[in-house]
Parts: C-alpha cells; sequence; structure tokens
C-alpha cells in the first residue's frame, strides 16, 4: 500500500469517485473502510488530507471486479465515504457513479471494446440489480468526447445511456410501496415512501412553509427544517424495512413542488443531511415512479409528460428519466442518460489514520 494504489478518479454523471479493482484492495470489509477513510480524507469537513471534495458528491467509491452472475459483465460496489464521519456505507447504490463504471470496466480491461459501442451489463452489488450501459467506442477504443449534456454538468460530452429493470423494492424487500400505501402520514406530514431503485420519502415542500425553489445553500442552512427532515426520516427508515437509519444514508428525503421550466415536477433532495445540487439517478426514477401513482405528494403536483420522458427538476436542472408501464400502469423498467469522463489514472497514497480537525 505504501507504494500508492491503481485508481481512477472519474466523474460520474453529476458526482465524482474513485474506481477501483478489487484485487488492489484488502479482502476483508474493515480493511476496505478504513483505507477509503484515509484515501479520501476523513473524517475531515475539509478532507484536506486526502482525494476527497469535501462534499459526498465527490466522496464516493467503485469498487470493480469480474461479474460472478452469468447474466452481466462486472460487478459494481458502491460506497459513500463519509465527510466527516469515519463512515463507509454501501447502504445504497449510485447512478451517477454507475454511468463511470461501464468506461471504467473497460479502460481496465474487465470488459473487451467493440468499434463503435459496447454495451457493459452492470451487476450493481448493493441492490442485486442489472444495469446496462452503451459506451461510445470507435476503434475499440472508450471516447469521452460527444454532444450529450446533462444539468448540472459544463459542456458536453459523450451520453451514457443507462437502461434499468427489476428495480422495485431495491433495498426495501420487492415492493415499490414498501408500507403497501402511496400515503403514509408521518408527524403530520402527508409522505410516500417509495423505492424504484432508491429508497426516498416524498414530501410536498409547502408542507414546510417552502415553495420548494429555494436554494440549496438556503436550505443546508435551515437547522429546524433539516430537524424536522430528520425525524421524519427516522420513522419512515423502519416502515420502509431499513431497520435504524440513523446512521445510513437511506432513505432519501425529497421535497417536491410544482415543475417551474417545464418539467414533470420540481425537487429538493437531502442525502440525507444536505441537500443535493442536483438529484440522484436511482432518486429521479423513484421521483418519476411516484408522480404515476393515484395519489400522494408526487401525483398531486406532477405534470405528466405526453412523450414518457420525465424531467425532474432539480437546483441546477433537470433529470430526465424515461418510464417503462405494463398494461395496468405499474413502472417495469426505466432509462436515464448520464456522462462520464476520466479525470485522472495513477497510483494514489493512502495517509494516516487521523482524528477530525478543526480548520
Amino acid at each position: 500500500m505504501s507504494e500508492g494504489i491503481p485508481c481512477l478518479w472519474m466523474r460520474g454523471g453529476t458526482s465524482k469517485g474513485a474506481y477501483f479493482l478489487a484485487r488492489d484492495l484488502p479482502s476483508e470489509r474493515a480493511a476496505i473502510d478504513d483505507l477509503l477513510l484515509r484515501i479520501m480524507g476523513s473524517p475531515d469537513a475539509r478532507q484536506i488530507d486526502g482525494i476527497g471534495g469535501a462534499d459526498p458528491l465527490t466522496s464516493k467509491v467503485a469498487i470493480l471486479s469480474p461479474s460472478s452472475r452469468t447474466d452481466a459483465d462486472v460487478d459494481y460496489l458502491f460506497l459513500q465515504v463519509f465527510v466527516d464521519q469515519a463512515l463507509v456505507s454501501d447502504a445504497q447504490g449510485c447512478g451517477n457513479i454507475l454511468a463511470g463504471v461501464g468506461p471504467a470496466a473497460i479502460e481496465r480491461g474487465l470488459v473487451a471494446a467493440h468499434d463503435g459501442q459496447t454495451p457493459v451489463r452492470i451487476h450493481m452489488i448493493n441492490t442485486g440489480e442489472v444495469a446496462v450501459a452503451h459506451i461510445a467506442t470507435p476503434g475499440a477504443r472508450v471516447c469521452y468526447d460527444g454532444p450529450a449534456r446533462i444539468d448540472g454538468v459544463p459542456g458536453s460530452h459523450a451520453g451514457v445511456p443507462l437502461i434499468f429493470s427489476g428495480l422495485a423494492g431495491s433495498m426495501t424487500g420487492g415492493a415499490m410501496l414498501p408500507t403497501g400505501h402511496a400515503v403514509e402520514q408521518i408527524n403530520g406530514v402527508a409522505c410516500t415512501l417509495i423505492d424504484m431503485g432508491m429508497p426516498i420519502v416524498v414530501m410536498d415542500a409547502a408542507d414546510f412553509g417552502l415553495t420548494g425553489q429555494e436554494s440549496r445553500e438556503a436550505l443546508d442552512a435551515d437547522a429546524e427544517l433539516k430537524a424536522k427532515i430528520e425525524a421524519i426520516r427516522l420513522i419512515a427508515g423502519p416502515m420502509m424495512g431499513l431497520g435504524d437509519v440513523s446512521l445510513k444514508s437511506v432513505p432519501k428525503m425529497t421535497l417536491v413542488s410544482p415543475a417551474m421550466a417545464g418539467g414533470a415536477i420540481s425537487t429538493r433532495s437531502f442525502i440525507p443531511h444536505r441537500c443535493h445540487a442536483t438529484i440522484g439517478v436511482f432518486a429521479a426514477v423513484s421521483v418519476a415512479a411516484a408522480c404515476v401513482l393515484p395519489e400522494g405528494p408526487a401525483a398531486e403536483l406532477a405534470r405528466l409528460p405526453g412523450d414518457g420522458v420525465f424531467r425532474i427538476e432539480h437546483p441546477t436542472g433537470a433529470a430526465e428519466v424515461m418510464l417503462t408501464r405494463d398494461a395496468g400502469g405499474a413502472v417495469v423498467a426505466a432509462g436515464t442518460l448520464r456522462t462520464a469522463r476520466k479525470l485522472m489514472d495513477g497510483l494514489v497514497f493512502p495517509g494516516p489514520a487521523r482524528q477530525p480537525v478543526t480548520p
């Protein structure tokens, strides 16, 4: 380890993270967690002695290995490295970091590239589902340049279409609505507890005296609001079959309001204690699924799209989600478009174990 560990530092969607091969890391999970904390520089609000970016969106890890399943090409374990806590969590997946898995798998030789486009079947270990990513590979090499644009990322890049199926109840026992109801009352607030790839709690921003268009900074600074949301989260977690969630990063808490820029609905997503600069891919899919329920905060506020593309608005734009529904209206598959880019390929050097420091 003192000689460095091979690492790809990549942007996936609207997140950044370190991509490792499992064979380059310890075999035991406790040792992996300790190593990743030292690599990212946690716990420290600035992550000054590591490669983390002092934000949950830039303190993420993907661990890749040859797939253990015949219906997939690569296994992908997502780990969230907390910034100011000595905590590494596998309690959720990440669809943004997922966007970089296909390119990383090809770059590292886990998947052979075709000339033109290469489909990569990705087993998401956190939730058990398989996603298919389509990677631009002209000349059998990964190409990161292209015309695709996603809100929250400057410029244009090669598109990474992602197709998901079997998302219902990804972490909550196999049902999209873990409690069996579209609406639950928690602390006097109407909530939709839903899991279509990401367990989230959907609430009307107006029930908290908000317009839903507040800035991320304003919401993060509202201690009273965050306390109310956290109180609901701690009750919702066990109701969703997630157990005690006080030290978990799920469920995500999502405030919804009417769309302001032509989308289906507007969101402010907490992950779970800070407001997301955008919205996670799977959280966006779960919000879109909530929009087509017969009742609930999202269903009451949503403007359903005529073309089947749900634009889920967030603080810096919108995430596009395509839903496939069966004859009865149930959501059976979803798709989205992300982009990814290789930022650095080299060796990373973990620091010593540390105690939190005061800036």
